[in-house]
């Protein structure tokens, strides 16, 4: 069952023509109907909907009609909130007893099944006015019968596991209008990420695809701790108050999931920044820590509509590589901002991303701070611009709420661009958390402070970094990096004497070998498929020869073992 429940001033409504020939009004349905204050239950009865959906589809009305003190109950047959409708007998049916149930509790109003209807309503304006819900199939509850058969609701519950099976399904590809290198179509090919119904817009990593992301993350752990950053972790749930103080309740509480813990409402965090604050105010700071700068790799999720998810390009769980630089005055802001310009720059140059253009978004609509504020932060991003010979384009009004950015937008080898990273300069969210530091004279001052990321969302990067080489990653990302393969039996123990040998000089090397009694073309193919860079077939030639029949991304050559072995070593270590 699905339902849309609308709390109402009033509804009014009246039975036109008959949509289905069977229809009929039933006691008490005729004429025009008009119900003040009630809860308007828009309903749409599904295949397999029995009476413990309906038991489950009580108690989800008797939660909303108690969060809005609601005493009047109206259901509505409303087709068109599915399209796997149930028969109309059944539908019918199971309305009826839902009525019944409700009745115990609320003044009920049923309205005409089977006819096109003429309703007016107007919606109260309060956050719960307007809710939907799914009621799964799949579930059983036993109902205990009083002496006068009445129905009571749950007792115990038990779950068909195989009916919720059933429901639970891979999410399907349409691979028709997509190009060769789609990241969907290489992630299913490479056996790198799958998506499941069962949570839209959130990434099943495979093995081979979780190889890929954490050498991702250990090459940016590498560069930040180089640059002198801190690696913090903060929780994915917090108090609702947290994201009032921070003002995302305010400009962004569509987005976010919420839950409630012993009488407190939480929030699933969609960015980063007010856990990082509360990090940086668990000790008193004084002006020779600053710059501080503190990195996350935190997940973050946030609501989309399930109609604009596409794969790994836009995501409800999103893991950004979020950094927060506090700094004492304009002048560390200025050095801070063009350190991030270089490692930006830096990572763009190891994937071979062409470096595109750079957009300075200024202040939006929706924001916080004063309009001095504002000037002041622009300012200052325009002038590290300037000062960096930077060519830039202004976007008026997409700056984040609470503060000016310095985007910056690469052009892949399809020539499609993409924005990645991003620096923001804030002063209004250190006031907001009362953040301060001991200056010199020891005074307590307010930090400034930038957030930024490289990557941007990790998950984007993938999909961008796979459709960019079409899948044929770098020795080092590469999930296999070595596959051995025999030309034929006989030469099986010089592949495991070889594979024996690589793992013995090049520790953690990720090699594998295929044995199977098929061709080598075969195999070769099944290699390039998964886009392994490093192909090695060995048969009486080689053996005899100490030497390799090597393939690297489609180019053949024949190379001595020690030679193989020294430039992959530094292929890998060098992260070439």
């Amino acid at each position: 069952m699905k339902l849309l429940s609308l709390h109402c001033d009033y509804i009014k409504y009246e039975a036109g023509k008959k949509a289905l020939k069977t229809a009929e009004l039933e006691k008490g349905q005729e004429g025009k109907h008009e119900i003040k204050e009630p809860l308007v239950i828009l309903t749409a009865v599904e295949k397999g909907d029995n009476s413990s959906s309906v038991l489950e589809y009580v108690k989800n009305i008797k939660d909303i009609a108690s969060q809005v003190k609601a005493k009047k109950i109206v259901i509505y047959p409303y087709a068109h909130l599915s399209s796997q409708l149930a028969s109309p007998d059944i539908a019918v049916s199971l309305l009826r007893e839902a009525e019944s149930l409700l009745k115990k509790e609320f003044e009920v109003t049923r309205a005409p099944f089977g006819f096109y209807k003429e309703f007016e309503l107007k919606c109260k304006g309060h956050p719960l006015a307007e809710l939907s819900r799914e009621i799964g199939s799949g579930l059983n509850i036993n109902i205990i019968k009083d002496k006068a058969g009445s129905k009571e609701l749950v007792v115990e519950e038990k779950y068909d596991a195989k009916q919720l099976l059933n429901q639970i399904a891979r999410t399907k590809l349409d691979t028709s209008k997509l190009k060769d290198n789609d990241h969907r179509i290489l992630g299913m090919k490479m056996d790198l990420f799958s998506f499941h119904d069962t949570a839209p817009g959130m990434c099943f990593w495979h093995n081979n695809g979780w190889i890929l992301f954490n050498e991702l993350v250990n090459f940016w752990r590498d560069e930040h701790r180089k640059a002198g950053y801190q690696e913090i972790s903060t929780p994915q749930i917090l108090d609702k108050k947290l994201w009032q103080i921070s003002g995302h309740w305010e400009k962004y509480k569509e987005n976010i999931f919420l839950s409630k813990y012993e009488g407190r409402d939480f929030a699933v965090k969609p960015m980063n920044c007010p856990g990082g604050m509360l990090v940086y105010k668990a000790s008193p700071k004084s002006y020779k820590e600053l710059p501080l700068r503190v990195a996350e790799l935190g997940v973050v999720h946030r609501q989309e509509l399930s109609g604009v998810l596409a794969g790994l390009f836009r995501v409800i769980r999103i893991t950004q590589d979020d950094a927060h630089i506090f700094c004492a005055d304009e002048s560390q802001i200025e050095q801070e901002i063009e350190g991030v310009i270089k490692m930006i720059n830096l990572f763009y140059k190891k994937f071979n991303l062409i470096f595109d253009h750079v957009e300075l978004s200024t202040r939006p609509e929706k924001r916080i701070g004063t309009d001095a504020i504002w000037d002041m932060a622009e300012g200052i991003l325009e002038k590290v611009l300037k000062k960096n010979k930077m060519k830039y384009k202004i976007n008026k009004g997409d700056g984040a709420f609470y503060g000016p950015k310095i985007d910056f937008h690469i052009k892949d080898s399809q020539s499609i661009t993409w924005q990645l990273s991003t620096i923001q300069l804030d002063f209004a969210m250190p006031e907001r958390f009362a953040l301060e530091y001991t200056d010199k004279d020891n005074k307590i001052k307010q930090p400034i402070m930038l957030h930024r990321v490289i990557y941007g969302s990790l998950e984007r990067f993938i999909g961008i970094l796979l459709e960019h080489m079409n899948g044929k990653l770098p020795t080092w990302l590469s999930p296999i990096q070595v596959r051995i393969i025999n030309f034929t039996d006989r030469n099986t123990e010089a592949c495991k004497k070889l594979i024996k040998q690589l793992e013995e000089k090049i520790p953690n090397l990720r090699v594998d070998a295929d044995f199977r009694n098929d061709t080598v073309q075969s195999k070769i193919r099944d290699a390039e498929i998964l886009r392994v860079p490093n192909i090695i077939v060995i048969g009486d030639k080689e053996e005899s020869s100490k030497s390799l029949a090597l393939r690297k991304h489609g180019k053949v050559s024949s190379i001595k073992i020690d030679k193989f072995i020294e430039e992959l070593a530094e292929e890998i270590r060098e992260r070439k």
